[in-house]
């Protein structure tokens, strides 16, 4: 039998809801409208998406597959792009990145006959890797863009001496990889140990076997590791050569940048 949430179950939940709202208020954090927003407006998405998912899933899987996973790159390419909207064609940069790994990570879902094509596998699934490597984009462009400020002095010195763009930002973009992939591997040192993760859990909750269960974790777990640390290094990758104008001269700020293309 599956495991049922009534309504009144779920109207207890704004306790969750209250306890971080009094803590801001208590300390004066100035996020309790933005908690509040954020709850409400999750809660709204996530009955929205219910409905909509119930719907595409009586689709045929060659039209309802398709469209969702194109509304979702689409909405993630949207929301990344905001932590580097001074860069040139970070939207497309972007969404190329979002696109690629979601089709290669697909494929290898497929081709090695770890799910089947059918809308309540590959929407879920592919949903997750493409949140996370959405993420993955967004932190990347913002610690590259912190980077480039924190060593201006460094970056000057490294060109003035003869040094191309490439090898005077290595430095630069070796730490942005760093500390995307960092967090990563230290989520797979404790999967299972730490906390039980939630594809996981959600499976047992519905009457799979555990050691199924865990199967379908580690497919999830290590495409999201694969596709997080691709989509972090082909964002940086892509994107660091336009802190640099035409003649190899660094930029040293948004209005730089953007005055640099038109």
């Amino acid at each position: 039998m599956e495991p049922e949430i009534s309504n009144q179950s779920l109207f207890f939940l704004i306790i969750f809801v209250i306890v971080p709202l009094v803590l801001s208020y208590y300390y004066q954090l100035g996020v309790s409208k933005s908690v509040i927003w954020s709850t409400f407006r999750g809660t709204i998405q996530l009955f929205i998406i219910g409905y909509i998912l119930t719907f595409l899933f009586d689709l045929p899987a060659s039209y309802g597959i398709p469209f969702m996973l194109m509304v979702m790159i689409v909405i993630a390419t949207l929301h990344a792009r905001q932590k580097g909207k001074e860069l040139p064609y970070v939207g497309y940069v972007i969404f190329a990145g979002l696109l690629f790994v979601e089709i290669g990570v697909l494929s290898l879902w497929l081709v090695f006959d770890m799910i089947n094509f059918q809308p309540s596998e590959v929407i879920p699934m592919s949903g997750m890797v493409i949140g996370n490597s959405m993420t993955a984009m967004g932190l990347a462009l913002e610690r590259m863009k912190n980077e480039f400020r924190a060593n201006n002095g460094r970056l000057l010195a490294s060109l003035s001496l003869g040094a191309e763009p490439r090898q005077a930002s290595h430095l630069i973009v070796q730490k942005t990889l760093h500390s995307s992939l960092i967090p990563n591997v230290d989520r797979l040192k404790t999967i299972g140990l730490v906390q039980l993760p939630g594809m996981m859990t959600g499976l047992i909750l519905g009457g799979v076997s555990p050691v199924m269960a865990i199967k379908y974790q580690l497919v999830i777990s290590l495409s999201i590791f694969s596709s997080v640390s691709l989509s972090a290094m082909f964002i940086t990758l892509a994107m660091y050569r336009y802190f640099f104008n035409r003649n190899k001269q660094l930029l040293e700020s948004a209005e730089d940048i953007k005055s640099s293309r038109s």
